[in-house]
């Protein structure tokens, strides 16, 4: 059966951090007739417990001392649930599971090891908040994301099949949606063989978002800690202020380029299949949020300021490269080898130098340092670390009068490392050293919206 308005809600780590943030969460899916699939994600403060297990060497006593924090953010959630009983025989199992895990002896060496463990967080909150739901009144059932998340089997960084997802989804899910509220788990799936997968770090917007195109639906809710998508990260400055709308190409640009309040893939198939996303906070719903659309009704030259942290610069050059043909293909033929994306490119008679995302504990760091030792087989390369991406995103920029102007005058004072302008009428980006990005954001934002 199809619902006509059918609404997929993702609710992020602190919106499910504990009980009393549930209960809100479960307030929201109750006044929506139209949410039929809840996507969560794992409750604060897990994942990076998951993560210190998965990438960390530690002793037994560490190992076990980890574990037991993670049990008590649970734990603390079953002892305010009206019926405990109903879930502790289960999250008991996923705790044993979690623990085997834990202590694997091949754990830090293995990928796929690392994903089993790393899924736990979702599994053990969309368990919870299903019983919270329930105590709503709510007919929420609590479902297995990877019976229908299928991927490759590249672990830590998934990538999704489009085409499989949408048949077992449609299989599976779509009969059950006018009875029953499911409740699943973002950020994991499971490959062909069935073995658990993750998307990435932020995956669960994805997740909500490949569900909404599987299953038709026509609006995507990514509910968070703040009132939708700010001018610029109001941790930078208290002058940033929510947008009202975003078009699709203005928040692809934005999560691109270091929005976190957007994973970047989200957009991918909201776009394909016209899918309205709304952003908004678990803990103020009444405020409202950002709609993001096809088409906005007003669209100004200035939207936002993102930054994206940990990137370093490549400059690769060799004494041949003068009026060489291939070095680029060469080049570049090595990085889409090792699936790595590069956001700005510049070139010289002899030099080509371009970015790279690095962040730390990454699979991209990992990667990055696999292409850089390909790439020294035939030619020079210079790394240079510590630098920030800031981006300002908006509309028509490379053809509105003034508008590079405007920018190039607010950051006159800093030395600017590389420059990306012209290529997407969406966004002007520069690479700077991450010791004044943060000035350089609040320049940007004074000068273009206060």
């Amino acid at each position: 059966m199809t619902i006509p308005d059918l609404n997929i809600a993702k609710f992020g780590g602190t919106s499910v951090a504990n009980y009393a943030a549930m209960q809100n969460c479960a307030k929201i899916i109750a006044a929506n007739p139209s949410t039929r699939v809840v996507v969560v994600s794992a409750s604060a403060g897990v994942t990076n417990h998951l993560v210190s297990l998965s990438n960390t060497a530690l002793t037994h006593a560490q190992i076990a001392q980890i574990l037991e924090q993670i049990k008590t953010i649970e734990n603390g959630i079953v002892a305010q649930l009206a019926k405990p009983d109903e879930v502790t025989e289960k999250l008991s199992s996923l705790f044993d599971a979690m623990e085997e895990l834990a202590f694997h002896e091949e754990l830090l060496h293995r990928d796929d090891l690392k994903d089993g463990l790393l899924s736990f967080g979702e599994r053990m909150s969309s368990l919870l908040i299903t019983e919270v739901l329930k105590e709503q009144g709510v007919n929420a059932e609590n479902f297995d994301a990877r019976n229908v998340l299928r991927t490759n089997s590249v672990f830590g960084e998934a990538v999704p099949q489009i085409d499989e997802i949408k048949s077992l989804a449609s299989q599976v899910m779509k009969s059950e949606l006018a009875e029953k509220v499911y409740v699943t788990q973002g950020f994991i799936g499971a490959d062909e063989q069935g073995r658990t997968t993750t998307l990435g770090r932020g995956g669960s917007d994805f997740t909500a978002a490949l569900l909404a195109e599987a299953l038709d639906a026509v609006s995507c809710e990514i509910w968070t800690d703040v009132v939708g998508v700010f001018t610029t990260d109001p941790r930078i400055t208290d002058a940033a202020r929510p947008l009202p709308e975003l078009s699709f190409d203005e928040a692809a640009e934005m999560a691109n380029f270091g929005a976190k309040v957007l994973h970047p893939a989200t957009m991918e198939p909201a776009l394909r299949k016209n899918i309205k996303v709304f952003v908004g906070s678990s803990k103020e719903p009444e405020k409202g949020g950002t709609w993001i659309v096809r088409d906005c009704v007003n669209e100004p030259p200035y939207r936002a300021i993102t930054r994206r942290k940990q990137q370093v610069m490549v400059t690769v050059k060799t004494p041949k490269m003068m009026h060489a043909q291939g070095f680029l293909q060469q080049v570049f033929t090595i990085i889409a080898k090792h699936s790595l994306s590069v956001d700005l490119v510049t070139t010289s008679e002899i030099a080509v130098s371009f970015t790279l995302d690095n962040p730390t504990n990454s699979v991209a760091e990992r990667l990055n340092r696999e292409t850089l030792d390909e790439l020294r087989d035939f030619c020079e390369v210079v790394v240079e670390s510590d630098y920030d991406l800031v981006t300002v995103v908006g509309n028509n920029m490379h053809s509105a009068a003034g508008v590079s102007a405007k920018i190039f005058s607010s950051v006159r004072d800093y030395n600017l490392r590389m420059i990306c302008y012209g290529a997407n009428p969406h966004n002007m980006s520069f690479l700077v050293h991450q010791d004044d990005s943060t000035e350089i954001v609040k320049e940007l934002h004074r000068s273009l919206f206060e």
